[in-house]
């Protein structure tokens, strides 16, 4: 009756964070590589996740900014997910916010603590930034747009990060984000960069990277080099390989709605079914053959080999039988055909299924409901997959049965079958 009763509550907290892991693990592949081997003015792409505004609900975005870590997420933009997970939180202003400065007058008595500095000396960085400004010959800036910005300089010195693409990206946003930038830098503070929510996100972004590269050489201010572009506007996986196909300068992706809505398959149909029942295995049987139900207690093993230290099959054995062992030969069939068995000998196993609670105890540790140590593992089994099984036109990974399981699956398959006819005649 409790395991009844689990059914609804298991498959919701199961469904939703595989899919939005999931989704976030592809995201991930697709922006830097499946070994991190994508780089972008020297830097592996990040990822994070810019999605409350469109989660289902509070509850959903705070779900999905959890689980988006376990997928290999860099950081959250989620201030409450970040406070109860420790997980770092990035982000930046809104345009809303650059629209609501009008006027250079607005920030003329705003000042930024000297850093490092011993008497607390302060500096008017509105007067500082006019000299930069002047420097570079950029008079022409949008003046709302760059009291804005000073005006965000002054709250978050050490995080200073600008949106801007609110009036003119190139001409004025790029612009006025350097020359507050190199008046930061000369109070002690060194700028993260900027962030493109529209246009040619490809050729914008290689336009900030080239302008940071010029800008850096003319006034040796190296760190410029460093600054990161960061990119949002509805990007998806198809989006991140379109983009690596062009050629970009992004190196960060802030992924919203396409994460936590997880628009190209928007639910998980994992199932909740009885194998089961006092010591008795059970069977579902269904005209669709991918909804038979394989029955018993099982325990499932991943077994490595081919000299490459890759998965080459997952493996599910009753649970009264013996592990596969490594360098033994081990036979293995697909569960829902007659065909011969296949052979392999391991060279590594590994025992993926664990029980996490039986008879009222919770069994498992701490490691494994960590979010640290899921995104560890994550990570690891995906550096570990096939590559083929990546692409989009991918193979399909066997998931298999021992000959035993096999046997067993077909016999009470027969049986159920019979008795069934027999009550239909």
């Amino acid at each position: 009756v409790i395991v009844q009763l689990l059914e609804t509550t298991i498959l919701n907290l199961v469904n939703f964070p595989s899919l939005i892991a999931t989704n976030a693990s592809r995201m991930v592949i697709a922006a830097r590589g499946q070994f991190g081997q994508r780089k972008v003015y020297g830097k592996s792409p990040k990822c994070a996740e810019f999605g409350l505004r469109r989660a289902q609900g509070p509850d959903g975005g705070l779900s999905a900014s959890k689980y988006c870590m376990v997928g290999g997420f860099d950081a959250v933009a989620n201030v409450l997910c970040g406070k109860l997970t420790g997980m770092p939180v990035i982000g930046t202003h809104a345009h809303s916010f650059v629209m609501s400065f009008d006027s250079l007058d607005e920030v003329k008595d705003l000042t930024v603590l000297v850093n490092n500095s011993e008497n607390e000396e302060t500096c008017n960085l509105l007067q500082l930034v006019l000299v930069k400004r002047k420097m570079c010959g950029w008079n022409n800036t949008n003046d709302g747009e760059l009291a804005s910005f000073i005006a965000y300089g002054v709250a978050f010195p050490n995080a200073f990060l600008c949106l801007i693409d609110t009036y003119d990206t190139i001409e004025s946003g790029l612009k006025n984000f350097i020359v507050v930038a190199l008046a930061l830098k000369e109070c002690g503070y060194t700028s993260r960069g900027i962030r493109l929510d529209s246009g040619d996100l490809a050729q914008l972004s290689i336009a900030c990277q080239e302008e940071f590269i010029r800008v850096a050489k003319l006034y040796n201010q190296g760190w410029l080099k460093d600054c990161d572009v960061v990119a949002s506007n509805d990007i998806n996986e198809k989006t991140l390989h379109e983009l690596n196909e062009r050629g970009h300068g992004i190196t960060s992706f802030g992924i919203g709605t396409n994460l936590v809505t997880c628009q190209a398959q928007p639910a998980l149909g994992c199932v909740f079914k009885l194998v089961q029942f006092d010591g008795q295995p059970r069977i579902k049987l269904s005209n669709d053959i991918e909804k038979v139900l394989i029955p018993g207690e099982k325990r499932a093993f991943r077994l490595y080999g081919g000299g490459s230290s890759k998965p080459l099959v997952d493996l599910m054995i009753c649970a009264d039988e013996d592990a596969p062992q490594e360098g033994q030969e081990v036979k293995y069939r697909d569960p829902f055909t007659q065909n011969d068995a296949k052979r392999i000998i391991p060279t590594q196993v590994e025992e993926i299924l664990h029980t996490l609670w039986s008879k009222g105890k919770v069994l498992m540790s701490e490691d494994m409901y960590s979010l640290t140590k899921a995104r560890e593992r994550c990570m690891n089994s995906i550096q570990n997959l096939d590559q083929n099984l990546l692409l989009e036109d991918k193979e399909k990974y066997p998931v298999c049965v021992s000959e035993k399981l096999h046997a067993d699956l077909y016999r009470l398959w027969e049986s159920k079958k019979d008795s069934s006819s027999k009550r239909n005649t």
